[in-house]
């Protein structure tokens, strides 16, 4: 995924996914060509970083018998972003869990995820917030 072009060119770089896809961790390295006006990180940038790391993960851990599709996201700027800023994605058997039981009679769920983009100090940049779709594939 480091080689997919919107990643590539931006500066956004994947630092690890575990084998069974329950964390990501995910970095925007500051460079000249993806910074804002005032040479702090650009927004689009941020969120991008974010933006398939809850969806793609919770596909995995499913499996082929769901469908699972961004719904809706949101970004709140805290402060600028400097340097190189990370974010995390973790994911559980109690929120899988809760997704299996909610659309077990092929219902649809709707659900939000937020992740916070940190600096180098651990200090919140900004925060992202992704609403899922998800829903047991019928027939299935």
């Amino acid at each position: 995924m480091n080689l997919w072009p919107p990643f590539l060119f931006s500066g956004i770089h994947i630092t690890h996914i575990s084998n069974d896809w329950r964390h990501v961790r995910v970095e925007l390295r500051k460079r000249p060509w993806n910074g804002n006006y005032v040479g702090t990180h650009f927004g689009g940038s941020l969120f991008a970083m974010t933006d398939p790391f809850r969806m793609i993960p919770i596909l995995h851990c499913l499996g082929p018998d769901y469908i699972v599709w961004d719904k809706a996201g949101e970004i709140e700027f805290v402060k600028p972003g400097r340097g190189t800023v990370h974010a995390c994605f973790d994911l559980d058997n109690v929120v899988l869990d809760e997704l299996r039981a909610a659309t077990a009679g092929g219902e649809k769920i709707l659900r939000w995820f937020d992740a916070d983009v940190l600096d180098a100090q651990g200090e919140v940049v900004a925060r992202t917030r992704k609403q899922l779709y998800v829903r047991r594939k019928p027939g299935r």
